[in-house]
């Protein structure tokens, strides 16, 4: 390194290659290889699997030569084992989740192909990259772009099809670096039909988190209690009818902290402010990165599982992690 390079140049040299989003995104589906190396114990030098009300099932450390594979910030699993999960570099990634009974083994069949607009561009080339959150409805998939505060919706099989915008003028009004983080369809109750959206913080470090109800019969916003020093980044519904949600916390001091919260769908109205149970808080000392995606499930005895995966930041100091618990019963 040149002796005249100034403190400036170091840090902006090091950022771009600790932090290096892909530049090229494939716009129709390419096959990738990810390899899979399994976390045997979730709490970093203990056999324990048992953590409050969650019951670890296994986990694994997803890499891949593909330059586009990182930075999963949306998860979507179904009955059948198929994912969709979506990147804050704008891409999609399909596949499906392999189990040995709940525990995660690897993924296979996976592609990738970036999102498009409504006339079959790249949306990365048209600052639409920062792609947080994916969830399926029966005919159609919508995803949550923060900075840009949107929500597209795709068909069903998203990869190569162009997608089109879903008017929620109220979303827009979020801050750009902290705004819509989490997405999940209602498929059920008075809501059934509506998109629930919850902004990553509100509109202060610690204001509580602000939550819309986007379509349906009862359109409206509420408010989901701030807890600790958390923000939110993805929910998705439990096949009982409950709400999970996903929160992350970061920190030169603590490092990343994971938090998990439920909540009764039937309090989910226009004016509530919610404020559910943690199942979980998790610091270092556990098997954990930056947690963003999160995706429900029920087993073949009927456990709740939640599966979780890490946006690594596409960074050499991060990793794409797959966790996997299931809900202990009361």
């Amino acid at each position: 390194m040149a002796a005249g390079l100034g403190l400036a140049a170091v840090v902006a040299v090091a950022t771009s290659v600790l932090l290096a989003k892909p530049l090229a995104l494939p716009a129709t589906p390419e096959a990738i290889t990810v390899v899979a190396r399994p976390i045997v114990s979730f709490r970093t030098g203990e056999d324990k699997h048992r953590f409050g009300a969650l019951d670890f099932r296994g986990g694994l450390v997803l890499t891949s030569d593909f330059s586009g594979f990182g930075g999963i910030s949306g998860f979507s699993l179904g009955e059948d084992s198929r994912f969709l999960a979506v990147t804050d570099a704008g891409l999609f990634l399909s596949g499906r989740l392999d189990t040995d009974g709940d525990r995660p083994t690897g993924l296979s069949d996976v592609e990738a192909a970036a999102l498009l607009d409504s006339q079959g561009r790249v949306q990365a080339a048209h600052h639409r990259s920062d792609v947080e959150a994916v969830t399926v409805a029966p005919d159609a998939v919508y995803v949550a772009m923060e900075t840009i505060n949107e929500i597209w919706r795709y068909p069903r099989d998203p990869l190569g099809q162009k997608g089109t915008q879903v008017p929620a003028p109220a979303i827009r009004d979020l801050r750009r670096n902290a705004g819509l983080e989490s997405l999940a369809l209602v498929s059920s109750g008075p809501l059934r039909g509506a998109l629930l959206a919850i902004g990553e913080e509100g509109a202060t470090p610690a204001a509580d988190l602000p939550g819309f109800i986007i379509g349906g019969r009862e359109p409206g916003t509420f408010t989901v209690v701030k807890s600790g020093p958390f923000d939110a980044t993805d929910l998705a519904f439990g096949p009982d009818g409950d709400l999970f949600l996903l929160e992350r916390h970061y920190s030169p001091l603590t490092g990343v902290l994971l938090q998990i919260r439920r909540f009764a769908l039937a309090d989910v109205k226009a004016g509530a402010r919610l404020g559910g149970e943690v199942l979980g808080t998790f610091d270092m000392g556990y098997e954990i990165d930056n947690m963003e995606g999160l995706a429900v499930t029920r087993n073949a005895t009927g456990e709740t599982l939640l599966t979780l995966i890490s946006d690594d930041n596409f960074s050499l100091l991060q990793r794409t992690l797959l966790l996997r618990f299931a809900v202990v019963r009361d």
